[in-house]
Order: C-alpha cells, then structure tokens, then sequence
C-alpha cells in the first residue's frame, strides 16, 4: 500500500530556517536522516518524489522566499517529481495545486514526512485523508519543537508534541509508521 511503486512520497518544508536555533528546543535527532533513507528508497524504485517548499508572506520570516532559510536542507536533493509552494499548513493549498496533479497520475496514497511534526506534516497528512489518500505518517522521518502551553502555562515538550500527533493521526486519518517500516514493507 505504502510502497513507492503506489504512494507519493511528501517531503513536507524540509528547509534551512529550521536548523535556526531561534526556533527553540527540538525532538528526533534522526529527522533528516530518515528522510534521507525514505528519499533514497523511493527514487531507488522509481516512486514519486514531491517536495514541498513553504514560501512565507510574513515580514521578517526567515522561510520568506528572498531569506536563505527558505532553500532546501542538504538532504533534499535532486529533481523532485513535482515541486509545491505553499503559504499555508497543508501541502494540499499550494502551487500547482498538488491533489489533481497526483490523481492525474492515478496515486490515491502518500507518505508524508518533513517539518514541523504537529503543524504543517499532521495538517498534511489529515487534509490527505479528508480527500480520500491513504497516508502512512513517518513519525521518525519528522521533527518539532517546544511549545508554549496555553493552558497551564510553561512549556510543552517537542516530543511530547510528537506523541500527541501520532496519536491524533493513527488509525482516524493515517498510519503512523517509522521509516524501516516504511522501507523493509515495500
């Protein structure tokens, strides 16, 4: 089901800006490296690769187009098969458009990965499921930070935020699957 053979792979604002230090207190050391090895499997056996790049409007922003952060991180090379600017959360509110171009092709899964955990790969991932894609959601293959908490105040924990997201996800809107589940099922 989620072999690149049948599912797009999503690789979700996996931009420079997020390595900024200002962004705070991150989870999953790993991140890039998953995505890496999810990036290399899929080209490996010929799947659909989508990057999706956040282009933000806000002043100040270091993901603003004309700001370096908002170039790919080194783990994203190569051509993708489709390249989708986005202003907003959800990968499916870009440019090109990216739900008729994958069911142009006749794709009705994706894998989704990349940053932030909790904000722009869960809403990915829920809008995908909305629209009727299956969508496998490759925990280890993410990153987030530290929240602040609105209700008690302090901070919330970034994998605590992780945990919370896989739990949102699993079985009402995705699989939460790892990245060797990923690899070793395909």
């Amino acid at each position: 089901m989620f072999s690149p053979d049948h599912a797009a792979l999503l690789l979700v604002d996996v931009q420079q800006a997020f390595a900024d230090p200002a962004f705070g207190t991150r989870n999953n050391p790993d991140c890039e490296a998953n995505v890496g090895r999810l990036l290399a499997h899929w080209r490996e056996h010929g799947g659909t690769v989508v990057f999706v790049r956040h282009d933000s409007t806000e002043p100040g922003s270091t993901l603003r187009p004309s700001q370096p952060g908002n170039a790919f991180q080194p783990v994203i090379e190569g051509e993708p098969d489709l390249l989708v600017t986005k202003e907003v959360n959800s990968a499916f509110i870009g440019t090109p458009p990216l739900e008729p171009w994958l069911r142009e092709r006749g794709i009705d899964a994706i894998v989704v990965a990349g940053i932030q955990t909790n904000m722009c790969c869960e809403t990915t991932a829920r809008m995908g499921a909305n629209l009727g894609f299956e969508v496998a959601f490759a925990l280890d293959a993410t990153h987030t930070f530290d929240r602040p908490d609105p209700v008690k105040g302090g901070r919330i924990d970034a994998d605590t935020l992780a945990r919370v997201t896989a739990a949102n996800l699993q079985d009402e809107f995705a699989q939460v699957l790892s990245t060797d589940e990923l690899i070793d099922g395909s």
